[in-house]
């Protein structure tokens, strides 16, 4: 490895596509894999013993997830370089990856080729964010956001409760779960509980779990 080799870290739990990404990484002659990881808080010690020029983020994985982990990557170092590779493209997880401090944004199912140009792009200090994941990024800054309260319900909409047992639930009144709801409906553009379900589910805004 030579001064001029790009040092990437890859996190990810799935070991198959890790291992793949790495074989793959490796191949290229100005690049190398200098870390690899199957968590958010492996990914936070191992950016510290290695500091990588480009960090490769899985978003869903156990013990600390990816938009976490690369919150706090970027707040110890704030030149750190990260790129989310996933396979949901809800656009609230594009959203906060962003917000978190992610320079790219790419689907688990791209071209090795488009890995390789986003790798470069991002250590150059550019972002790179494919135009589907662009477009639906643009559809969610049109939105409301929803309040802290509003996404509780939701979840419990989602987990298939009444407004009786979420009401209980969250502690609060029947009329103001209703409440919660129509505003919720009203901010997502849907009509009924189960649009709403499953717009939250799309979108990245509740998890099943």
């Amino acid at each position: 490895m030579n001064s001029d080799t790009i040092k990437i870290m890859v996190i990810d739990d799935q070991a198959v596509v890790r291992q793949g990404f790495v074989a793959l990484i490796n191949t290229v002659s100005d690049m190398a894999v200098v870390a690899e990881g199957t968590n958010g808080r492996q990914a936070i010690d191992l950016y510290r013993l290695h500091r990588p020029d480009v960090t490769l983020m899985d978003l869903r994985m156990p013990e600390l997830g990816g938009v976490e982990a690369i919150a706090a990557i970027r707040k110890e170092f704030p030149d750190a370089r990260l790129i989310v590779l996933t396979t949901y493209d809800g656009d609230e997880d594009i959203y906060r990856s962003l917000q978190a401090g992610a320079q790219g944004y790419l689907l688990k199912d791209m071209f090795f080729e488009e890995l390789e140009e986003a790798i470069r792009k991002v250590h150059g200090g550019s972002r790179r964010i494919p135009t589907q994941v662009a477009e639906r990024l643009a559809e969610r800054m049109g939105t409301s956001d929803l309040t802290g309260r509003e996404t509780e319900v939701l979840e419990q909409i989602v987990a298939g409760h009444s407004n009786k047992t979420i009401a209980a639930r969250l502690n609060i009144s029947e009329a103001t779960v209703k409440s919660h709801i129509n505003s919720i409906l009203s901010k997502l553009g849907v009509s009924d509980r189960t649009q709403a379900a499953t717009t939250a589910l799309q979108r990245g805004l509740v998890h099943l779990r």
